[in-house]
Order: structure tokens, then sequence, then C-alpha cells
């Protein structure tokens, strides 16, 4: 029997799970961040979710190390069994339906927020396309195409769930830093370090949305220029943990950008009290309660006070900061 050429299949699913495995640890660095600095702020919404997440994302890193290792080493010298599917294959795929899905209905929370006050058109229109292109492309079409598949060669008939589900990724990716650009730009104050501060987190949006989108588009890519190998694989398991990252470095970018977009230092900073019922860091200028004071206000609250339906944050600002965290 021929050697079997492992580098460009399971090779490719082994450093995709290396590099994998390292985004993770970005992702538990940002949950400790996360949990850290929230210490004193009790149970709340965003910790639940940060807790989601981990734990997907441990599950998935878990799938991956089972896949290589029962291919690479229990199945070592066993040719047959490299032509099957294995069980943490097709679970893997359930386990990053369930972190787009999440990290996509989290991140229309937040547009939810930010439009508050203001025309719920587009809301309700990103909720519906989440709800159809998440909910129906990537999640019940592609797990019924993967789960009725045996063999790996059966994923040559499958290839149009594959293409759809990310064509349909990579859409909703746009859509959401689109509206979020817009929702941002929309709340300019006329205050000059709150504009810059805006225009910075526009520019990361624009980033990191690129940034997941780019990564679906190169599966889809490297799936139709070599349909024979597994190089599309090792890439799709970068994208969950992208998505992960990039949700995280939302709720910590707030600690990291000053009021004229630059980055804070934790030495200049005083020790931060999470209650929603004050605001710190306003200036002198701000204490008349004018018009402009309020839509100001917006963006000097954390994230713990999006809970009461009252207030606004900075926080809500979609992908902010995030390329600079898993990149």
């Amino acid at each position: 029997m021929s050697q079997i050429d492992l580098n460009s299949t399971f090779g490719a699913l082994y450093i995709g799970g290396t590099i994998g495995a390292i985004l993770f640890g970005l992702s538990n660095v940002q949950a400790f961040l996360y949990f850290q600095s929230r210490k004193g702020s009790g149970f709340t919404f965003y910790k639940l979710a940060v807790s989601w997440l981990w734990l997907l994302d441990v599950l998935h890193v878990c799938l991956v190390n089972h896949l290589i290792y029962y291919y690479l080493i229990t199945n070592y010298a066993n040719p047959p069994a490299l032509l099957e599917m294995v069980w943490s294959f097709k679970a893997l795929i359930i386990v990053d339906v369930f972190i787009v899905y999440s990290v996509h209905s989290l991140y229309i929370q937040r547009i939810w927020i930010i439009s508050k006050g203001r025309t719920r058109i587009l809301p309700v229109f990103m909720t519906v396309i989440i709800v159809l292109a998440s909910g129906k492309c990537i999640g019940f079409v592609l797990a019924w195409a993967v789960f009725k598949s045996h063999l790996f060669s059966d994923l040559s008939k499958i290839r149009w769930s594959i293409y759809l589900s990310l064509s349909a990724m990579t859409l909703i990716d746009f859509l959401i830093a689109s509206s979020l650009c817009y929702l941002l730009i929309s709340s300019r104050t006329g205050f000059t370090k709150t504009d810059i501060t805006l225009r910075t987190l526009v520019r990361d949006i624009i980033n990191t949305g690129c940034l997941t989108s780019m990564c679906s588009m190169a599966c889809i890519i490297t799936d139709a220029a070599m349909p024979n190998n597994f190089v599309f694989l090792g890439i799709e398991f970068l994208l969950s943990k992208l998505y992960v990252n990039s949700y995280m470095a939302l709720l910590n970018a707030r600690h990291y950008l000053g009021s004229d977009g630059s980055p804070h230092s934790s030495q200049n900073r005083p020790p931060h009290v999470y209650r929603p019922d004050v605001q710190v860091n306003i200036s002198h200028e701000l204490q008349d309660r004018s018009p402009r004071t309020s839509k100001m206000d917006r963006f000097q609250m954390s994230d713990t006070a999006l809970e009461h339906p009252t207030y606004y944050s900075p926080a809500v600002t979609g992908y902010a900061h995030s390329t600079a965290v898993v990149v």
C-alpha cells in the first residue's frame, strides 16, 4: 500500500488546532481581565455571556484535540480509519454553530441598546436576518448535511452547504459592522475628544469585521481551490476563536480607550468603582446638564449600566478593539 501524504490533510488540521489553542489562551486572558475588573459588580448578564462563550470555547478545544488524537495517535498506521468521520468532528460543527450564533445574537443586543430612543427599523431588520440566516443557513442546514455524512469524501457532496454557511456568516458580519458604524457616526456630540473616540471605534469596528469576514472567505477560497485537502478545515478551526475573542475584547475595550481615543494607562487611572448610579470622570464643562451633556454621557458609563434601560454605554461599539487582541 502506498504511503498516504498527511501534510495537507491531517497536518493542516494539526496546524489549525495549534494556532487555535493559542487563540484559546488569549480568550482565557480576556475572560480573566473581564471578571477581575468587574469582581465588585455582582452577577450580570455580561458575566453570564462571557462564561457561556468561554465554556463553548473550552468544549471546542477539547473536541479539536480529540479529533487530532484519534486520527494521528489512536489510529496511527491505520489508513482505513482516516477515511471516516469521527463523532468529535460532527460535534465540532455543532459547537461552531452555537459560538457564531451566540456572538451574533450578543452583537444584536448591542445594536438594540445603541438604537434606544431612535428608529426600531434597523434592530428589527438585523434581528430577522440573524434568526433566519444564522438559525437556518449556518445551523440547521450545515448540521443536517454533516450528520448525514460518514466519510470525508462525502464533504464534496455537501460543499454547497459549506459555501452557504460561510457566505451567510460573512454577510452578517458585514451588516453588523455597518449597522454599528452608522449608529456610532450618528451619535457624534460635537465635543472634539468624544468625536475622536468615535472615529477610533468606527475604524476598529471595520477592521475587526473584516478580520472575521476574511477568515470566512479564506475558508471558501481554499475549499474551492483545494477540494482534496483539509486546509479549509484548519482555517475554520480559527473562526470560532476569532468570534469569541472579538466579543470579549468588546467588553474590555472601555478599559483601554481614553476619551481622546488613545489607550489608557493602568498606572494613571484611579480605581474604578462599578456603580450604575454613579458616573465618573465627567469634565467641568459637562456639569450644566445641557442637552449636549446627556448625549455625551452615553459614552461615560460602564457596561454594567446597560442593564438599566435609561442609560447608554460606550461598550456598545460592536467589534471594538478586538483586532489588537486577536492578531
